[in-house]
């Protein structure tokens, strides 16, 4: 019995270093070990939390040789702090840690740790509104125009979605505008232009995340199709480099336009893609600017989970 104390404490000791230091795979390793929980039962407490994840991909985050890069795995490491008994955000944390000095070459523009950060902030706004992450939509067609001010900055955009639901009684649809940083998201303002009606707004300062409720007039069934168009009026940080549209679902069409006001254009523009926030980004491919409409654009026939956007370089 004593024995078995002693392993407990040495286990205990060894879990609050790796907390303190990592990395994320040490620190992941040493809280399964301290719970006593082989990973067939770690993966049984994440389905309970909605969560599927491999037993093979358990032991390969906590061998070192793989890190959770795609949303279900970044919910999968939340949900592991709560079964692990660990302290919130404590092994993001060190996911972050990770992540960045893997890749010091890391583009300019939103960094992981704070793509991680609004993750998080993300569901627990949905959560205050009683709203799962799948609202019980699909998406057949979203077309998005955002406006660049003057001043460089992100005046705001305006989106255009068709949609069909999957279940019955789905009366509403979660719009989510995530501002640059330094943004100051109670000032922004969400409009319903059409089909729809604001109802609840929630937003964290930090990481300038907003989540509006959009209310339909009608209950959609399953099958039913509905095409509405909300509007953002954001202007409250400085100067933009990008915009980029998260997917956790694959879906319908995708379309960005990016237009810039006359006297405040860009040198250069390019699109891009990511399979998450963690991977590198991929597919860059330069985009000429219209000289009279002074915009570009993107299409994405039929969209897949992970990030596309549009970057631009100024003089």
């Amino acid at each position: 019995m004593r024995h078995g104390t002693q392993h407990a404490d040495v286990a205990t000791a060894e879990l609050e270093t790796a907390l303190r230091g990592g990395p994320f795979h040490v620190a992941l390793r040493a809280a399964i070990a301290a719970r006593g929980l082989p990973l067939q039962r770690v993966q049984h407490h994440l389905s309970r939390y909605g969560v599927k994840v491999g037993v093979t991909s358990l032991s390969y985050w906590q061998q070192g040789a793989r890190r959770p890069q795609r949303p279900e795995s970044l919910r999968a490491v939340r949900a592991l702090e709560e079964i692990l008994q660990l302290p919130d955000e404590s092994l993001i944390r060190l996911l972050a840690k990770a992540e960045e000095r893997s890749d010091p070459e890391r583009p300019t523009g939103r960094s992981y740790r704070s793509l991680v950060e609004a993750s998080g902030v993300l569901e627990r706004l949905l959560t205050e509104l009683e709203s799962p992450l799948d609202g019980g939509l699909h998406t057949i067609g979203h077309h998005e125009r955002v406006h660049i001010g003057a001043h460089r900055e992100l005046l705001g955009r305006e989106s255009h979605h068709i949609v069909r639901a999957h279940k019955d009684g789905v009366d509403r649809y979660m719009a989510i505008h995530h501002g640059d940083p330094g943004c100051a998201p109670e000032l922004t303002t969400v409009r319903a232009l059409e089909n729809c009606r604001t109802g609840r707004v929630r937003w964290h300062r930090d990481t300038g995340v907003l989540v509006a409720e959009l209310l339909f007039d009608t209950r959609l069934r399953a099958g039913d199709t509905f095409l509405f168009r909300y509007g953002v009026e954001d202007g409250t940080a400085g100067t933009s480099s990008e915009y980029v549209r998260g997917f956790g679902f694959a879906g319908g069409q995708y379309a960005l336009q990016v237009h810039f006001t006359e006297n405040a254009l860009p040198v250069r523009c390019h699109r891009f893609t990511q399979h998450s926030a963690a991977a590198p980004r991929s597919g860059r491919q330069e985009l000429a600017l219209s000289g009279r409409h002074r915009s570009v654009h993107l299409v994405e026939p039929r969209v897949r989970s992970g990030i596309v956007g549009i970057g631009w370089d100024w003089d």
